[in-house]
């Protein structure tokens, strides 16, 4: 009887609401890439603004995505690849760290207006991907191979996207997400132990 009766004081006192918000609240696990040094620096063809513009666009559409999908496993893998794609392109990006770390929180981002629609941002993507890997840095080929598959993925319509994706990865095999999802410390990348 004493139970019920703390039990009823509680809800008057709102205190089950806070509760089941905060349950609410981590309705999901994900775990953002470890980023602070950036793969994809100057050495690859691509200005600093541009880098930045890209990693903005792909941290926006992995938001909205996982938003949209209501955190289904396979969006937040997604979104994972995109802002492991991000990070490294510009590792102080505010958009995809501001995602990341909701994400990790298990909150949902709030939906931001994307700057392309995915078909347009899918070309963009296969275009900058082709550019990328004529170049002889092995960094710019590694970026364009991540490039083609978040192109075809982001918009399966995209054929040239798809059949691109699907040659590449009968030639050379999928892309290691998992190396991208880590990057080495600054010392590690500068050569020193």
């Amino acid at each position: 009887m004493r139970v019920l009766q703390v039990t009823v004081l509680l809800a008057c006192l709102g205190v089950f609401p806070a509760v089941a918000q905060v349950l609410e609240a981590k309705a999901f696990e994900f775990t953002p890439p470890a980023v602070s040094v950036g793969r994809f620096g100057d050495q690859v063809g691509m200005l600093s603004k541009e880098r930045d513009d890209y990693a903005t666009n792909l941290s926006t559409f992995a938001g909205n995505l996982v938003i949209e999908k209501k955190a289904s496993a396979p969006s937040l893998d997604t979104a994972k690849r995109l802002l492991a794609v991000a990070l490294h392109m510009s590792p102080r990006n505010r958009h995809a760290l501001v995602v990341g770390f909701q994400l990790k929180k298990g909150v949902l981002p709030k939906e931001k207006k994307a700057d392309y629609s995915s078909a347009t941002l899918s070309r963009l993507l296969l275009s900058r991907s082709r550019v990328l890997a004529a170049e002889d840095d092995a960094e710019g080929k590694l970026l364009a191979r991540c490039l083609v598959e978040i192109s075809a993925t982001i918009d399966p319509r995209n054929e040239d996207a798809v059949f691109e994706f699907e040659i590449q990865r009968l030639d050379t095999g999928d892309v290691d997400w998992e190396a991208l999802y880590v990057a080495p410390k600054k010392e590690e990348k500068a050569g020193e132990p």
